[in-house]
């Protein structure tokens, strides 16, 4: 299954909705994320990272599973993108 469909349907699966937000920390302080916009910075990203993305969530989601560990995870990717 190609990422942008997995990573769709996993969020979907833990309830988690595209207008849903995480914080970031940023050079600019707090930044309050739509998941979609992570999502779309991810399907955006190299084939390795989506690999690298997926795995850790497929682990984090075996040890942990629900929907907190995921968004805790998504609030540390969003370090990324914040501004």
């Amino acid at each position: 299954m190609i990422f942008e469909k997995w990573i769709d349907t996993f969020l979907d699966e833990k309830g988690i909705e595209g207008d849903d937000t995480i914080v970031a920390e940023g050079p600019s302080g707090a930044n309050h994320i739509p998941i979609e916009c992570l999502v779309g910075a991810m399907k955006a990203a190299p084939a390795g990272e989506q690999d690298g993305i997926k795995a850790m969530l497929v682990r984090i989601d075996y040890d942990a599973p629900g929907r907190q560990a995921v968004l805790n995870y998504l609030a540390h990717l969003g370090k990324a993108i914040a501004i």
